[in-house]
């Protein structure tokens, strides 16, 4: 594979933004959020380009992946906000049928981070855990 080139207005080494990558981490920032702050604060453009590793591959080796990847627990999210919305308003078919279909991709995701190694085999989405997960 090619070496990845850094475009030339980064100021910062390979070694550096991985560092920069685990600090922001540290910090409590998800993937996308530490993303972000590298594009805006640093002028660093996507992970990939510049380094040739993901952001999740940089934090799996520096033992600070997600327990839950970020897709998954926005979904999760989502799904605890209409259930909460459908206690207040049982009658709301409309919603209904789209927290079916996020659960469905809920469950399709899950299954493809299981075989991913993301997720250990053993997990399973629960309403109620994730309620739980969500407001921890």
């Amino acid at each position: 594979m090619a070496e990845a080139e850094i475009p030339g207005w980064v100021d910062k080494k390979p070694e550096e933004i991985e560092e920069l990558v685990v600090e922001l981490s540290e910090e409590g920032k998800s993937p996308s959020e530490i993303g972000i702050a590298l594009r805006d604060q640093y002028g660093i453009p996507g992970i990939q380009d510049v380094l040739d590793k993901s952001m999740v591959e940089i934090l799996q080796e520096h033992d600070l992946e997600p327990d839950i990847p970020e897709e998954l627990m926005n979904l999760m999210k989502q799904a605890v906000t209409m259930r909460n919305h459908l206690e207040r308003n049982p009658n709301d078919n409309r919603t209904q049928r789209t927290l079916k279909e996020l659960e469905s991709k809920i469950h399709k995701l899950t299954k493809y981070y299981k075989r991913r190694d993301r997720l250990p085999e053993d997990w399973r989405y629960d309403p109620e855990e994730a309620a739980l997960l969500v407001r921890g």
